[in-house]
């Protein structure tokens, strides 16, 4: 079997994390898969793979490889576009994925700016509040908030968001701003639940963890429903910092019990090509990493 082709299977199994993802990014069977990597290291006579029933780590060994094999396919993609003329220019298509609001706001603008830069490259937005896989789904940014799981991509923290509770100057001035957490009990609640999953909010008092039971008036699938809601003067909402920053700045809500928050979450870049990432993906990373850690909103 060819060796560039081994070498193919065996960064994707990597990437991917097992022999299956491998063989749908690839598509191939995966016997086929498995016998690329056992003819792989057979000629190599050392294991790169562990393979037990339930997961597929990499070696001391294999992980060496597998960066060397890495920039072995990256420097003959270059050559190819190099010798094709192509050099100069990005092109092709690059997929990213963030969170709806996140995406629409703040990945938005980084995009359009990029495509203006790169005329041939087309750009595929999936902006999503799940978790996309990357390898499954062909993506090659993300955008994640909050900590990350152990993975073999490649992460850069490019900021931080808090989880914020806010409400309209109207609303407090009749129902009152509340100072503690406790006061909560006595205020409309208005519960998005993609930043509060449980009927509970999480906060801080006198530097220890605090949940605070909610019995919400309002619960929405939609942050930008229960950001609607909140603007009507119903009540209070939390969500996070990005999301309201600008109607924070304009006055039109107030962020309060700032002092009770828990500690902000992490903003990630992700991305699957390492370092020897194509060149339409590096350039696409060099310009969003610069724009997300100048955003005001990821402060």
């Amino acid at each position: 079997m060819d060796r560039l082709h081994q070498i193919q299977v065996f960064v994707a199994v990597v990437d991917a994390n097992g022999f299956a993802g491998a063989a749908r990014k690839l598509n191939l069977s995966p016997p086929a898969v498995t016998r690329a990597i056992n003819e792989l290291e057979a000629n190599l006579n050392v294991r790169l793979l562990t393979r037990t029933t339930r997961v597929v780590r990499v070696t001391e060994a294999g992980e060496r490889y597998a960066e060397d094999c890495r920039r072995i396919l990256a420097e003959l993609a270059e050559a190819d576009e190099s010798v094709a003329g192509l050099h100069a220019n990005p092109r092709g298509r690059i997929a990213s994925t963030a969170p709806v609001l996140f995406g629409a706001e703040v990945v938005t603008p980084i995009v359009t700016e990029y495509l203006s830069q790169n005329p041939e490259v087309q750009a595929q937005c999936w902006f999503l509040d799940r978790v996309v896989n990357l390898m499954d789904e062909g993506v090659d940014v993300a955008i994640r908030i909050g900590e990350l799981p152990d993975s073999s991509m490649q992460a850069v923290r490019v900021g931080l968001v808090s989880r914020v509770i806010v409400a309209t100057p109207q609303y407090l001035k009749g129902a009152g701003t509340p100072q503690r957490p406790q006061d909560l009990a006595g205020h409309s609640i208005i519960a998005a639940s993609g930043v509060t999953p449980n009927p509970e909010w999480r906060l801080m008092q006198d530097g220890e963890p605090l949940v605070v039971p909610l019995q919400a008036r309002m619960t929405s699938t939609s942050n930008d429903a229960a950001i609607r809601a909140c603007l009507q003067h119903f009540g209070l909402t939390r969500l996070l910092s990005y999301q309201v920053a600008g109607l924070l700045r304009e006055g039109r809500l107030v962020r309060v019990l700032e002092e009770h928050e828990p500690t902000p979450l992490p903003v990630h870049l992700l991305h699957r090509e390492g370092r020897y990432a194509t060149k339409k993906v590096r350039a696409f990373i060099d310009l969003a990493l610069e724009r997300l850690r100048q955003h005001p909103a990821l402060t």
